[in-house]
């Protein structure tokens, strides 16, 4: 068999595999924030953690990465919604919405994991965020939305 043989791969197999590189490069990016992150935290032993056990300097490098972590958090969340929106709408059939979906939601349970920091790891008196609140109830919408489709909704009626 020749090259101009080979098959030529589906709108479907070129949409997953641009799926599968883009969510490896988010997740290096959640990664690398979560790493700063955590080194910004490094003072503390127990959370919520004592605003008097940090110097000022701690406190600024941990609001400062906290911050970052934060809008990335704020980020992914907008960019997984439009994602979850366009499988959707796309011509797919459910087996390969159902591949996407997964995808999705593998990247979204680590992720997760990195984004609750942004809840556990706080000083003792941290004020309210609302806009961190709506993010985290967005986040888990979508997490659902994913779920529900890869289960089927046809299986849960």
């Amino acid at each position: 068999m020749s090259e101009t043989d080979a098959p030529v791969p589906s709108t479907f197999d070129k949409a997953r595999a641009g799926l599968w590189a883009s969510l490896q490069k988010h997740l290096a990016t959640v990664y690398a924030t979560e790493a700063a992150f955590a080194q910004a935290v490094a003072f503390a032993d127990i959370f919520p953690f004592a605003a008097s056990s940090a110097t000022a300097d701690q406190l600024y490098g941990y609001e400062e990465r906290r911050w970052e972590l934060r809008d990335l958090f704020t980020d992914e969340t907008a960019q997984l919604e439009t994602l979850t929106k366009a499988i959707r709408v796309k011509g797919y059939a459910e087996t390969e919405k159902k591949q996407l979906y997964l995808l999705l939601l593998g990247y979204m349970d680590i992720a997760a994991s990195v984004f609750a920091r942004l809840h556990t790891q706080v000083p003792a008196s941290l004020p309210k965020d609302e806009e961190l609140d709506e993010t985290t109830a967005r986040f888990g919408r979508v997490q659902k939305f994913a779920r529900l489709n890869i289960k089927g909704i046809a299986g849960i009626l």
